[in-house]
């Protein structure tokens, strides 16, 4: 018999309207109210980054007020930058950091691109495995039973995940990279072993995430995201990575400089 499941001595987090307090013995405004109170909450933590808040009317309900002050209190936060609009999913805690505007004008890691945006980058590695999968040998023009370090992992920016990745690197041309440590940069480590990348071809669409997506960011509801799929090459041609990245589309944009 298993034994019984110890209880937590954490309490539960209350719903963030019951800490709220909203007074109308006051000369200030009701949406000025929660807007402040609403502020403070994301500020302290209360209220991460990627928290799904109710649409205006919910809340409205919820909190006996008039639609009209939630919608004040939301758009003003959202001209703060603390909220991002979706409509009738709601709006998304964007915290106090605001989005990465990320540049594109270059090839680099996650590692590096977070610590260039002033954060520091950590990785939770989900899936590690040697494989072979014809599909991902196509992508590559190797032969069906080339064997690949399949990497899945989550990539976060000061503790917040901000994509969820899904790597092929190709063992033919680097097997150190089998028995290599991947807590940190695998760019890093290509390079360290005699396989720097020299250039990618990547692409941007638009996606939605997936249930486990969807709990890894912290989302009640699907919120639209940017899948980035990119193939990387050596300094000869050859392809040494194709990786799929699902990012947060309420934290993240890219920024392009382009000339005519």
């Amino acid at each position: 018999m298993k034994p019984p499941r110890k209880l937590s001595n954490v309490p539960p987090r209350p719903p963030f309207q019951d800490l709220l307090d909203l007074r109308d013995d006051t000369a200030q405004p009701l949406y000025q109210q929660l807007e402040d109170q609403l502020a403070r909450l994301i500020g302290e933590g209360t209220l991460p980054p990627g928290t799904t808040l109710p649409a205006e009317r919910q809340l409205a309900e919820r909190l006996a007020i008039s639609r009209s002050t939630v919608q004040r209190a939301y758009n003003a936060l959202r001209a703060k930058r603390l909220l991002s609009a979706q409509g009738r999913l709601g709006s998304i805690v964007q915290g106090t950091a605001g989005r990465l505007h990320s540049g594109m004008d270059r090839l680099k890691g996650f590692t590096e691109e977070m610590r260039e945006l002033g954060r520091v980058p950590s990785s939770r590695i989900l899936e590690r495995a040697v494989v072979t999968d014809r599909a991902i040998a196509a992508l590559f023009g190797l032969d069906e039973q080339a064997r690949f370090l399949k990497l899945v992992r989550v990539r976060s920016g000061d503790g917040t995940p901000l994509s969820r990745e899904v790597g092929w690197y190709n063992l033919q041309r680097a097997p150190e990279l089998e028995q290599a440590d991947l807590g940190g940069s695998v760019y890093a480590e290509l390079a360290r072993l005699g396989a720097p990348l020299e250039r990618c071809d990547q692409t941007i669409e638009a996606a939605q995430p997936s249930a486990d997506e969807c709990a890894i960011f912290g989302f009640s509801q699907p919120v639209p995201c940017l899948l980035i799929k990119r193939r990387s090459f050596s300094r000869n041609g050859e392809m040494l990575e194709y990786v799929e990245g699902l990012f947060r589309g309420d934290s993240y944009t890219y920024r392009l400089s382009l000339r005519i």
